[in-house]
């Protein structure tokens, strides 16, 4: 079984990703960034960018049939490694109970020089 999940992005048939995918029991969701109304969500706020980004992977997975316990890894990309602690509030806010294996990496840059952090996750379903 393969499902994909859209974001409603027009780029998605150009570039040719979709926002998640669901592969039998496995789900990946694309990275994600923090993009609202056209514009960028919290500019200048780690903290709640990284939120914002969490919550929309956590949406596409639920859409694609999971949940936020079942999530295995979550990647987090951010343009200055010093902000790290402000991603990991909001990350531990979500997953504390959780405890996915988690990575923090620092990037050059995002298509938008505002998104200060962009998320991955993966998940694997326990009754698929």
């Amino acid at each position: 079984m393969r499902k994909l999940v859209s974001s409603g992005s027009h780029l998605e048939g150009p570039i040719g990703f979709s926002r998640a995918c669901r592969v039998d029991n496995h789900i990946a969701v694309a990275g994600t960034a923090p993009i609202k109304d056209g514009g960028t969500a919290f500019p200048g706020d780690v903290y709640n960018q990284t939120r914002y980004c969490l919550e929309l992977s956590i949406r596409a997975l639920e859409e694609a049939g999971g949940s936020v316990a079942e999530v295995i890894r979550t990647r987090i990309m951010l343009t200055d490694i010093t902000t790290w602690e402000e991603a990991a509030r909001a990350h531990g806010e979500v997953f504390s109970d959780i405890r996915p294996a988690c990575t923090f990496v620092e990037v050059k840059g995002f298509i938008d020089p505002a998104w200060l952090v962009e998320t991955e996750m993966d998940a694997v379903l326990a009754d698929a």
